[in-house]
């Protein structure tokens, strides 16, 4: 694939980084128009966006780091700068960040929470979709060895120097299974949004269907070095941060239910 967009002497432009900024953009425009929907200020949409953009990117690597020490390598190694600014760490570590900060952002500005957090997410799983051309371009968060039609095999050294990727063995195209199925996520959470039930639906089914899909989609999953907990090689860390989001996707379910239900008597 092409991990560099452009390269002249020194000066490189990574692929990835490109097709990630352009996919948080896709993200924010799509949170942008559903928010108008719901009577939120495109100012305080703007100012969130900006929030859930830094703590997204400080939650991506600090599960990193986490995952890292738990690896047992040293601190010293795990907190190098240069490691630090040159990944852009976990996804499931963004999303938990991106949610902590939009939660703060929420509050903070008064935004109404169940029309902010339906808004924002259909715009995530836009995003994280196409972010993962970027890994398909990079290499990185490449798949098992395949001998389906549909297998692909990289030959850049440079993803290989970056990523670990395996050159020259057919492997599972798994970045494109994830696009695939985000934006089917994309579909399914777009038509709940138009037919809700309650607000806040949305956003739960969004962490409910991220968390099935990762768990799913670790199967084919071959850059082990992302964490393998207890010795056991099903149990890696997007498999426990996939149960954590469908936890949170539940207790969202309930909690707009409940509140839902208990606004409804009020109005009549």
């Amino acid at each position: 694939m092409h991990p560099y967009l452009l390269s002249i002497g020194t000066f490189k432009i990574g692929t990835y980084g490109v097709i990630y900024a352009a996919s948080y953009l896709l993200a924010v425009e799509v949170w942008y128009r559903l928010s108008r929907r719901e009577g939120i200020a495109p100012e305080s949409v703007l100012a969130m966006a900006f929030t859930c953009m830094l703590s997204g990117v400080l939650g991506a690597k600090l599960l990193m780091v986490i995952v890292t020490l738990a690896d047992g390598v040293p601190v010293a190694e795990a907190l190098d700068p240069s490691v630090l600014l040159h990944s852009a760490g976990f996804f499931h570590g963004a999303v938990i960040g991106g949610t902590i900060g939009l939660l703060g952002s929420a509050w903070r500005l008064k935004a109404p929470l169940a029309g902010t957090l339906d808004s924002c997410f259909p715009g995530v799983a836009l995003g994280q979709g196409v972010g993962k051309l970027g890994c398909f371009c990079a290499g990185c968060c490449y798949g098992t060895v395949s001998h389906l039609p549909w297998a692909v095999t990289f030959t850049d050294p440079q993803a290989h120097l970056l990523s670990g990727t395996p050159l020259g063995v057919p492997l599972h195209p798994v970045q494109l299974y994830t696009l695939a199925i985000n934006m089917v996520s994309l579909g399914i959470l777009l038509a709940v949004w138009r037919r809700r039930r309650f607000p806040g639906q949305v956003a739960a089914l969004y962490f409910i269907l991220e968390g099935v899909q990762r768990s799913i989609i670790e199967t084919w999953r071959g850059d082990l070095d992302r964490g393998v907990w207890l010795g056991l090689p099903w149990l890696s860390t997007g498999r426990i941060t996939g149960l954590v989001l469908v936890l949170f996707g539940i207790f969202l379910w309930a909690f707009f239910t409940r509140k839902a239900v208990a606004v409804r008597p009020a109005l009549c």
